[in-house]
Protein backbone atom coordinates (compact mmCIF):
# COMPACT_ATOMS: atom_id res chain seq x y z
CA UNK A 1 0.00 0.00 0.00
CA UNK A 2 1.13 3.27 -0.89
CA UNK A 3 1.87 5.91 1.63
CA UNK A 4 2.15 9.27 2.77
CA UNK A 5 6.08 10.32 2.35
CA UNK A 6 5.89 12.77 5.03
CA UNK A 7 3.63 10.84 8.24
CA UNK A 8 3.89 6.91 6.34
CA UNK A 9 0.37 6.97 7.01
CA UNK A 10 -2.28 5.81 4.34
CA UNK A 11 -3.42 8.28 1.46
CA UNK A 12 -7.08 8.69 3.47
CA UNK A 13 -8.62 10.98 4.97
CA UNK A 14 -11.70 10.65 7.52
CA UNK A 15 -14.36 12.45 7.10
CA UNK A 16 -17.95 12.50 8.91
CA UNK A 17 -20.65 11.44 6.66
CA UNK A 18 -23.32 14.05 6.68
CA UNK A 19 -25.97 11.69 6.47
CA UNK A 20 -24.80 9.04 9.35
CA UNK A 21 -22.99 11.34 11.47
CA UNK A 22 -20.28 8.41 11.17
CA UNK A 23 -16.78 8.71 9.99
CA UNK A 24 -15.38 7.36 6.46
CA UNK A 25 -12.37 7.23 4.51
CA UNK A 26 -12.08 8.85 1.35
CA UNK A 27 -9.53 9.48 -0.88
CA UNK A 28 -6.65 11.97 -0.03
CA UNK A 29 -3.62 11.29 -2.37
CA UNK A 30 -1.21 13.78 -4.02
CA UNK A 31 1.41 12.64 -6.30
CA UNK A 32 4.06 14.94 -7.39
CA UNK A 33 5.56 14.83 -11.36
CA UNK A 34 8.42 12.59 -9.37
CA UNK A 35 6.25 10.14 -8.54
CA UNK A 36 6.24 10.58 -4.90
CA UNK A 37 2.61 10.61 -2.59
CA UNK A 38 1.62 12.81 0.34
CA UNK A 39 -1.62 13.96 1.96
CA UNK A 40 -2.83 17.40 0.33
CA UNK A 41 -2.02 19.03 4.30
CA UNK A 42 1.32 16.69 4.71
CA UNK A 43 2.63 18.42 1.55
CA UNK A 44 1.42 22.39 2.49
CA UNK A 45 3.11 21.75 5.77
CA UNK A 46 6.47 21.69 3.42
CA UNK A 47 5.63 24.63 1.15
CA UNK A 48 8.45 26.84 2.52
CA UNK A 49 10.80 24.05 1.35
CA UNK A 50 8.91 23.36 -1.87
CA UNK A 51 8.57 27.28 -3.12
CA UNK A 52 12.05 28.03 -2.26
CA UNK A 53 13.56 24.96 -4.05
CA UNK A 54 10.80 23.33 -6.06
CA UNK A 55 12.26 20.34 -5.41
CA UNK A 56 10.67 17.18 -3.65
CA UNK A 57 10.83 17.34 -0.40
CA UNK A 58 11.25 13.73 -0.04
CA UNK A 59 13.65 12.79 -3.24
CA UNK A 60 14.77 16.59 -4.20
CA UNK A 61 13.69 15.80 -8.00
CA UNK A 62 13.01 18.92 -9.45
CA UNK A 63 9.51 19.38 -10.05
CA UNK A 64 9.53 22.62 -12.59
CA UNK A 65 10.60 23.62 -15.52
CA UNK A 66 11.92 27.23 -16.47
CA UNK A 67 12.09 28.09 -12.97
CA UNK A 68 14.36 30.69 -12.03
CA UNK A 69 16.22 30.46 -8.85
CA UNK A 70 15.68 32.46 -5.41
CA UNK A 71 17.10 35.99 -5.15
CA UNK A 72 17.79 38.13 -1.51
CA UNK A 73 15.13 40.30 -2.61
CA UNK A 74 12.57 37.58 -3.97
CA UNK A 75 12.55 34.44 -1.96
CA UNK A 76 9.37 33.32 -3.99
CA UNK A 77 9.93 33.96 -7.88
CA UNK A 78 7.75 31.63 -8.99
CA UNK A 79 4.67 33.59 -9.99
CA UNK A 80 5.57 33.45 -14.20
CA UNK A 81 2.48 31.60 -15.84
CA UNK A 82 5.19 29.62 -17.82
CA UNK A 83 6.42 27.81 -13.95
CA UNK A 84 4.20 25.43 -12.76
CA UNK A 85 3.77 21.87 -10.74
CA UNK A 86 1.43 19.74 -11.91
CA UNK A 87 0.40 17.35 -10.00
CA UNK A 88 -2.23 14.55 -10.37
CA UNK A 89 -4.59 14.61 -6.32
CA UNK A 90 -7.23 11.84 -5.69
CA UNK A 91 -9.54 12.68 -3.40
CA UNK A 92 -13.31 12.64 -2.41
CA UNK A 93 -14.56 14.83 -5.39
CA UNK A 94 -12.12 12.18 -7.83
CA UNK A 95 -9.25 12.59 -9.71
CA UNK A 96 -7.28 15.91 -10.97
CA UNK A 97 -5.11 14.83 -13.27
CA UNK A 98 -2.95 17.93 -14.25
CA UNK A 99 -3.72 20.13 -11.12
CA UNK A 100 -0.71 22.99 -10.97
CA UNK A 101 -0.55 23.16 -6.97
CA UNK A 102 2.08 25.90 -7.40
CA UNK A 103 -0.06 28.83 -6.55
CA UNK A 104 -0.93 27.02 -3.73
CA UNK A 105 2.33 26.19 -2.53
CA UNK A 106 3.78 29.38 -2.80
CA UNK A 107 0.88 31.15 -0.92
CA UNK A 108 1.34 29.28 2.02
CA UNK A 109 5.15 29.54 1.96
CA UNK A 110 4.19 33.35 1.91
CA UNK A 111 1.85 33.35 4.27
CA UNK A 112 3.68 31.04 6.79
CA UNK A 113 7.14 34.12 6.79
CA UNK A 114 4.54 36.61 6.80
CA UNK A 115 1.08 35.88 9.23
CA UNK A 116 -0.09 39.50 9.41
CA UNK A 117 -1.19 39.49 5.67
CA UNK A 118 -3.58 37.00 6.01
CA UNK A 119 -6.17 39.47 6.70
CA UNK A 120 -4.40 41.53 4.34
CA UNK A 121 -5.36 39.01 1.39
CA UNK A 122 -8.55 38.79 2.80
CA UNK A 123 -9.66 42.34 2.65
CA UNK A 124 -8.13 41.87 -1.48
CA UNK A 125 -10.93 39.27 -2.36
CA UNK A 126 -13.33 41.55 -0.17
CA UNK A 127 -12.41 44.20 -2.16
CA UNK A 128 -12.68 42.69 -5.75
CA UNK A 129 -15.78 40.85 -4.74
CA UNK A 130 -17.80 44.32 -3.89
CA UNK A 131 -18.28 43.17 0.06
CA UNK A 132 -18.50 46.57 1.75
CA UNK A 133 -19.67 45.41 4.88
CA UNK A 134 -16.83 42.98 5.52
CA UNK A 135 -14.44 45.48 4.79
CA UNK A 136 -15.73 48.03 7.40
CA UNK A 137 -15.80 45.16 10.03
CA UNK A 138 -12.04 43.72 9.20
CA UNK A 139 -10.93 47.27 9.50
CA UNK A 140 -12.28 47.79 12.74
CA UNK A 141 -11.15 44.33 14.13
CA UNK A 142 -7.60 46.19 12.80
CA UNK A 143 -7.94 48.61 15.26
CA UNK A 144 -8.83 46.77 17.95
CA UNK A 145 -6.63 43.86 17.44
CA UNK A 146 -6.34 41.38 20.12
CA UNK A 147 -2.54 40.85 20.21
CA UNK A 148 -2.57 37.29 19.89
CA UNK A 149 -1.20 37.40 16.36
CA UNK A 150 1.01 39.67 14.16
CA UNK A 151 -1.21 42.35 12.33
CA UNK A 152 -1.11 44.86 10.22
CA UNK A 153 -2.96 48.33 11.35
CA UNK A 154 -6.20 49.94 9.76
CA UNK A 155 -3.80 52.07 7.27
CA UNK A 156 -1.26 49.51 6.35
CA UNK A 157 -4.27 47.33 5.56
CA UNK A 158 -5.92 49.56 3.54
CA UNK A 159 -2.34 50.36 1.34
CA UNK A 160 -1.56 46.75 1.38
CA UNK A 161 0.19 45.43 -1.90
CA UNK A 162 -0.06 41.84 -3.21
CA UNK A 163 3.73 40.71 -3.89
CA UNK A 164 1.11 37.20 -5.13
CA UNK A 165 -0.84 39.60 -7.46
CA UNK A 166 1.48 41.66 -9.29
CA UNK A 167 1.67 44.22 -6.52
CA UNK A 168 -2.29 45.15 -6.64
CA UNK A 169 -3.46 47.55 -3.75
CA UNK A 170 -7.19 46.99 -3.38
CA UNK A 171 -8.02 49.77 -5.17
CA UNK A 172 -6.86 48.35 -8.24
CA UNK A 173 -8.99 45.09 -7.59
CA UNK A 174 -11.70 47.31 -6.92
CA UNK A 175 -11.36 49.19 -10.50
CA UNK A 176 -10.82 46.28 -12.64
CA UNK A 177 -14.13 44.40 -10.96
CA UNK A 178 -15.51 47.88 -11.32
CA UNK A 179 -17.01 47.81 -7.62
CA UNK A 180 -17.28 51.74 -7.51
CA UNK A 181 -19.31 51.84 -3.78
CA UNK A 182 -15.80 50.24 -2.24
CA UNK A 183 -13.58 52.33 -5.03
CA UNK A 184 -15.29 55.54 -2.78
CA UNK A 185 -14.42 53.66 0.09
CA UNK A 186 -10.76 53.63 -0.22
CA UNK A 187 -11.07 56.81 -1.51
CA UNK A 188 -12.46 58.09 1.17
CA UNK A 189 -10.20 56.65 3.81
CA UNK A 190 -6.87 56.70 2.28
CA UNK A 191 -7.12 59.59 -0.03
CA UNK A 192 -6.50 63.33 -0.15
CA UNK A 193 -9.45 64.04 -2.26
CA UNK A 194 -11.48 66.76 -0.77
CA UNK A 195 -14.80 65.62 0.72
CA UNK A 196 -16.74 68.10 -1.68
CA UNK A 197 -15.08 65.66 -4.31
CA UNK A 198 -17.40 62.81 -3.16
CA UNK A 199 -20.92 61.81 -4.24
CA UNK A 200 -22.79 62.81 -1.08
CA UNK A 201 -24.41 59.31 -0.97
CA UNK A 202 -21.22 58.19 -0.53
CA UNK A 203 -20.29 60.47 1.98
CA UNK A 204 -23.35 59.83 3.90
CA UNK A 205 -22.74 55.82 3.57
CA UNK A 206 -19.56 56.25 5.18
CA UNK A 207 -20.87 58.46 8.19
CA UNK A 208 -23.61 56.36 8.69
CA UNK A 209 -21.20 53.32 9.68
CA UNK A 210 -18.63 56.08 11.38
CA UNK A 211 -15.97 55.39 9.38
CA UNK A 212 -13.22 58.91 9.28
CA UNK A 213 -11.08 59.60 6.91
CA UNK A 214 -7.04 59.00 8.04
CA UNK A 215 -4.50 62.11 7.93
CA UNK A 216 -3.04 60.99 4.46
CA UNK A 217 -0.57 62.81 3.16
CA UNK A 218 0.43 63.42 -0.54
CA UNK A 219 2.76 60.54 -0.65
CA UNK A 220 0.87 58.24 1.37
CA UNK A 221 -2.52 58.85 -1.08
CA UNK A 222 -3.75 55.40 -2.39
CA UNK A 223 -4.52 56.62 -5.84
CA UNK A 224 -0.22 56.85 -5.90
CA UNK A 225 0.07 53.36 -5.51
CA UNK A 226 1.69 50.97 -8.15
CA UNK A 227 0.68 47.58 -8.97
CA UNK A 228 3.80 45.39 -10.71
CA UNK A 229 3.38 46.69 -14.00
CA UNK A 230 3.71 50.59 -13.19
CA UNK A 231 0.03 51.05 -13.00
CA UNK A 232 -2.25 53.45 -10.98
CA UNK A 233 -5.89 53.00 -10.03
CA UNK A 234 -6.37 55.58 -12.82
CA UNK A 235 -4.02 53.86 -15.47
CA UNK A 236 -6.38 51.02 -15.18
CA UNK A 237 -9.82 53.23 -15.06
CA UNK A 238 -8.23 54.41 -18.49
CA UNK A 239 -7.81 50.66 -19.89
CA UNK A 240 -11.11 49.66 -18.93
CA UNK A 241 -13.25 51.23 -21.85
CA UNK A 242 -15.53 53.42 -20.61
CA UNK A 243 -16.50 51.86 -17.33
CA UNK A 244 -15.24 54.47 -15.10
CA UNK A 245 -15.23 57.72 -17.90
CA UNK A 246 -17.14 59.99 -15.82
CA UNK A 247 -14.53 59.32 -12.68
CA UNK A 248 -11.79 59.99 -14.99
CA UNK A 249 -13.48 62.76 -16.67
CA UNK A 250 -13.56 64.55 -12.63
CA UNK A 251 -9.96 63.81 -12.08
CA UNK A 252 -11.27 61.86 -8.81
CA UNK A 253 -9.04 59.06 -9.10
CA UNK A 254 -5.72 61.13 -10.21
CA UNK A 255 -3.12 61.88 -7.31
CA UNK A 256 -3.23 64.98 -5.72
CA UNK A 257 -6.36 65.97 -6.67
Amino acid sequence: MTTCKVCEDPLTLQVEDEETEQLQSVPDDLQLPCGCHFHWQCLLDQSTEVAISLKCPSCGTQLAANAAGPSATNPFPHSSPNVSIPARYTSEGGVDENLDILPTITEEAYLAANPEARPARAYHVMCAEGDVEGIIELLRDAEQGDGEEPAMAAPQLIRYQDPLANMKSGLHLAMERGQEEVVWLLLWMASTLPAHAFPEAAVQAAQAVGIQRLDTSPPEDIRALRDGRGRSAEDIAAEMDGVWAALLQAGVLHPGV
